[in-house]
């Protein structure tokens, strides 16, 4: 039991906004009325908030080890953690190691994340990582959005069938949610092509377009009642001038629910590189008036990183752009997987652009409750660097010092300087827990209140925020003390969701067939065993409770 008095509590699922507050937390870990007094914690002078949750990152299972194959030399100049009686040693970096995840994430206040891309073959692969990141609890995302058996249902005009197929993958990965990556346009590469437009028909198929797989996999997102909506990595990733493709996907999700990923590498205008510029108003402007639509800003942080992604397409084409090493291949009949290491310079005015999109996206998309802290981990930058990301939001000063550095040519191509806005503590409060907790549907996350998680982050209140919100006092889990004083106390395992749609049962008779024609691993083996998910709390969708 632990009890936290007189720090100034930043609670935004509660409206609790700098109210001097003592919290309680019992011996099962979650938020008490009752006063819990076996420890206590003086926070007066303090910040205290809701353990982070990261709505989108990549950091188990096939793709992120890919990665660390192609990148040694990152191994060699990044952090390494010292083995100690509470950790083991292992190292930091642009795809670090499975526990050192876990110590980064804790060591800046996040408890929870979201692993937002996993094809079903890898899955089991995928658990036993995330069983192997110590501390945060976990969810992932299955990919569908290129599934040649659901999309064959779609051609076919077999909704009810392609809704059973999609419940039937979700519960073979033991998965949370619905991915869905460059709708068609993987399908498409499998034969040379992409799909850059919502209306044209995928090669491969007579009549099946992006847009009816945008639109129906947000329907069947919402038909099965699936906590966390469609969770969409739009057509036309990257490319100038995909604001209006961005555009036209938002209008095919019309009367659904949607989380729109890393939406910075969808908001840009002009009709080449050299033309590249900011189309983040137009996308906030949409935002600001559909309040039923989410996203992760996908930030980029100058300096070296890794791209990783299902869009095939475009890391070849990132390739193609860069010379730099990379690595494509197949996933049978689910997706692609695609690795390129990459370096953001701000000397350069396509990378200059996509700095600015990020925080604008963040800074004009009014409600702190739609667009969450995120860089597309390691897509945009390493998660390590959020706090970096949290100063430039709070202070418009570093902002424009950061701006001056920049080529002389951007001002003309980006926002950034006109927005006067910086975020306060409750902004980032909702922007970094609270909201993408709701957005998960993760109702026990991201909230203070009675019977909800035990996740706190208490930091000393500090001038600079970048440095605050980099080394917090205190990290609890589940009434746990975690890091105190910046060290690692306690390593405790997270637990993991998964949702149960329901689906008929007699897709397994449908599905078994096809398995013979489409993959090489045997029907029997290829769902992934309950006792493979460690610590698994299950969310039944069909009756809408955790059980």
């Amino acid at each position: 039991m632990l009890r936290i008095t007189g720090g100034k509590v930043y609670d935004p699922a509660n409206k609790i906004d700098g109210q001097i507050k003592d919290l309680n937390i019992d011996a099962d870990g979650k938020f008490s009325d009752g006063q819990c007094d076996s420890r206590t914690i003086d926070a007066t002078g303090m910040i205290v908030m809701p353990g982070g949750v990261d709505v989108h990152t990549h950091v188990a299972g096939g793709a992120i080890n890919f990665a660390r194959a192609m990148t040694p030399e990152d191994h060699r100049r990044t952090q390494a953690f010292i083995r100690t009686k509470t950790r083991r040693s292992g190292l930091g970096g642009m795809a670090p190691t499975t526990f050192a995840t876990g110590y980064l994430y804790a060591g800046m206040g996040w408890t929870t994340v979201n692993e937002a891309a996993v094809p079903v073959l890898s899955a089991r692969h995928t658990h036993e990582e995330l069983a192997d990141i110590p501390i945060v609890d976990k969810s992932t995302l299955t990919l569908m959005a290129n599934n040649e058996i659901m999309l064959d249902q779609m051609e076919a005009g077999e909704y009810e069938r392609a809704r059973d197929v999609v419940a039937w993958y979700i519960w073979a990965a033991k998965s949370y949610g619905v991915k869905a990556v460059n709708p068609g346009g993987v399908a498409a590469w499998k034969w040379g092509g992409d799909a850059r437009n919502l209306s044209s028909p995928i090669e491969g198929y007579n009549k099946l377009t992006p847009g009816t797989i945008v639109t129906q996999l947000a329907r069947i997102c919402d038909d099965l009642g699936l906590p966390h909506p469609m969770h969409l990595h739009c057509n036309d990733l990257g490319a100038p001038g995909n604001i209006k493709t961005t555009l036209d996907t938002l209008k095919h999700l019309e009367g659904s629910r949607a989380h729109i990923a890393h939406s910075q590498y969808h908001a840009y205008g002009g009709d080449g590189w050299e033309t590249i510029c900011s189309a983040t108003a137009e996308l906030a402007e949409y935002f600001n008036s559909h309040p039923n639509i989410t996203t992760d800003a996908g930030a980029v942080i100058f300096g070296d990183t890794v791209t990783i992604t299902a869009d095939g397409p475009w890391q070849h084409l990132l390739y193609k752009l860069t010379g730099r090493k990379w690595g494509n291949l197949d996933v049978e009949n689910e997706t692609g997987c695609g690795i390129v290491p990459y370096t953001y310079r701000p000397s350069n005015l396509v990378n200059a652009v996509q700095w600015a999109c990020g925080l604008e996206l963040l800074l004009l998309i009014q409600s702190p409750w739609q667009v969450f802290l995120s860089t597309d981990h390691p897509n945009g930058g390493c998660f390590w660097r959020y706090p970096e990301i949290i100063k430039l939001l709070m202070s418009r000063d570093f902002r424009d010092e950061c701006i001056k550095k920049l080529p002389s040519n951007i001002k003309n191509k980006i926002v950034l300087p006109e927005i006067a806005r910086e975020y306060t503590l409750m902004d980032v409060a909702t922007s970094m827990s609270a909201g993408p907790a709701r957005a998960l549907g993760l109702k026990q996350k991201g909230n203070l209140g009675t019977g909800c998680d035990g996740d706190v982050v208490i930091y000393d209140q500090e001038d600079d925020p970048g440095e605050m919100f980099a080394h917090p006092r205190y990290v609890i889990k589940a009434g746990e003390v975690i890091i105190d004083d910046g060290e690692i106390r306690e390593a405790p395992d997270g637990r993991e969701y998964i949702a149960k749609p329901f689906y008929d049962p007699a897709t397994n008779d449908f599905m078994r067939p096809l398995f013979e024609d489409c993959y090489t691993m045997q029907f029997e083996n290829y769902p992934v065993e309950i006792e493979r998910v460690h610590g698994a709390s299950i969310h039944d969708c069909k009756n809408d409770q955790d059980s």
